[in-house]
């Protein structure tokens, strides 16, 4: 970590205390892991605090910490099977009474100070409500508007305070939160023009088995038996 950021994580240390606990990092900048009852009051201070001065929210980003950790690939088996194309899971539908695990779903938030040449990572975790519920960072970045729109439809985290929260990569009466690890890799509904109604109309999946690489009966002199019974001869 260069001087600078060593310089900007004690002026955090002191600014923030353990409302800001920092993470380890691989790439020389800064992560840290911030409550989500306090983001937006800390976002605020990172914002309009020129000690700070992060004008810039770059990106906000999803993460589903299901299965984290576990391996999902069985290799022992893969020179003479080769792998599926993907990992099969039941999905989690919880009812309203039930709980996430509290550090399942978490919202990252990238952010740049172009005043002093700084980035810096928050990372929050949507707690046990289910749906997850975050704050919206709407007021304090407005770039954050169509950032969060896409976690709320990737992963089906909520923003409280987000003016607008509704899809914005799939279609309205879409099914689920396709970024979700226990999504289904076929997905919930298809979409497919019906004639007799006259408009696009949803079904459920149908998925036809297919051979993707046919097999190939090959008959040339290379499978002659005379050669062969000529090549055992020898």
């Amino acid at each position: 970590m260069t001087e600078s950021y060593e310089a900007l994580l004690a002026r955090i240390d002191t600014r923030f205390g353990d409302q800001m606990a920092v993470l380890p990092t691989v790439c020389g900048e800064l992560t840290f892991e911030v409550d989500k009852k306090n983001v937006r009051g800390i976002a605020e201070i990172l914002k309009d605090d020129p000690e700070f001065a992060f004008e810039q929210l770059l990106d906000v980003c999803g993460v589903d910490y299901l299965t984290y950790g576990e391996a999902e690939w069985k290799t022992e088996s893969a020179t003479e099977t080769g792998f599926s194309r993907g990992v099969e899971r039941e999905p989690v539908i919880l009812d309203e009474s039930e709980t996430f695990d509290p550090c399942r779903f978490a919202v990252v938030y990238h952010l740049l100070s172009v005043t002093r040449n700084y980035r810096l990572r928050l990372r929050v975790f949507a707690g046990e409500s289910n749906p997850p519920i975050v704050q919206s960072l709407v007021p304090v970045w407005n770039s954050a508007n169509w950032f969060e729109r896409e976690v709320f439809d990737l992963f089906g985290v909520l923003f409280d305070g987000h003016p607008d929260l509704r899809r914005i990569m799939t279609d309205y009466g879409f099914i689920g939160h396709p970024f979700r690890k226990d999504f289904p890799l076929s997905g919930n509904v298809e979409v497919k023009y019906d004639p007799e109604k006259g408009r696009v109309a949803y079904q459920p999946v149908t998925i036809e088995e297919r051979t993707l690489v046919p097999r190939v009966i090959r008959d040339d002199n290379r499978y002659s038996g005379a050669l062969k019974e000529s090549f055992n001869d020898d």
